[in-house]
C-alpha cells in the first residue's frame, strides 16, 4: 500500500516536471498558449475524525493551463510534495476548484471540484475545454478540510 502511494507521488512528480519542461520548449505551428506555476502551500494541522493530520513545508500546488486567447483546452492542478514532506503528507476532504477573474479581479465563474473524503498523497483534477467571456485571469484553489489552503493564478490577456 505505501509502494502504491509513493509511485503515485513519484509519477505526479514527473508529471510536473515533465509539463514544465514542455512548456518551455518552443515549437513552430499554430499559436498556442500555455503556462504551468506553483505556489507554496505553508505548513498546517487539521483534525479528521478525531486524528490530527500536519502537513509540513515542502508541498506545493500546481496548476497547469492551455490554449489560446480566450480559448482553456486544457486545465490540471494537483498537489506535490518534495523531500520528506513527499513520504508523510496526506490531505484528507480534499478538493480543487478552477476560478475564474475579469480583469479588475472580479470573480465571475467558479467551476466547484467534488471533494474527496478519502486521503490522498498527490491530489489531481483536469478540466476539460472551456471559452472565457472575459479576458483576466484563471485560478486553481486547494481546499482541505473546508478552508482553503493555496491558490494559484495565471493572467489570461490578449
Amino acid at each position: 500500500m505505501r509502494l502504491r502511494h509513493f509511485a503515485r507521488r513519484l509519477s505526479a512528480s514527473f508529471t510536473v516536471l515533465a509539463l514544465c519542461a514542455l512548456g518551455s520548449l518552443g515549437a513552430a505551428g499554430p499559436a498556442h498558449a500555455g503556462a504551468t506555476g506553483s505556489s507554496a502551500i505553508g505548513t498546517f494541522s487539521y483534525e479528521v475524525r478525531g486524528a490530527t493530520v500536519t502537513v509540513p513545508v515542502g508541498c506545493f500546488l500546481t496548476h497547469s493551463i492551455s490554449g489560446s486567447g480566450k480559448r482553456i483546452t486544457r486545465q490540471m492542478a494537483g498537489a506535490d510534495c518534495m523531500g520528506l514532506a513527499a513520504t508523510f503528507s496526506r490531505f484528507c476532504n480534499w478538493r480543487i476548484d478552477f476560478a475564474y477573474a475579469d480583469t479588475n479581479g472580479r470573480t465571475y465563474l467558479t467551476s466547484r471540484g467534488a471533494t474527496h473524503a478519502e486521503c490522498d498523497g498527490a491530489p489531481l483534477r483536469r478540466a476539460g475545454a472551456r471559452t472565457l467571456p472575459t479576458y483576466g485571469k484563471a485560478c486553481a484553489k486547494l481546499h482541505i478540510n473546508g478552508k482553503l489552503r493555496a491558490t494559484q493564478c495565471h493572467y489570461i490577456t490578449k
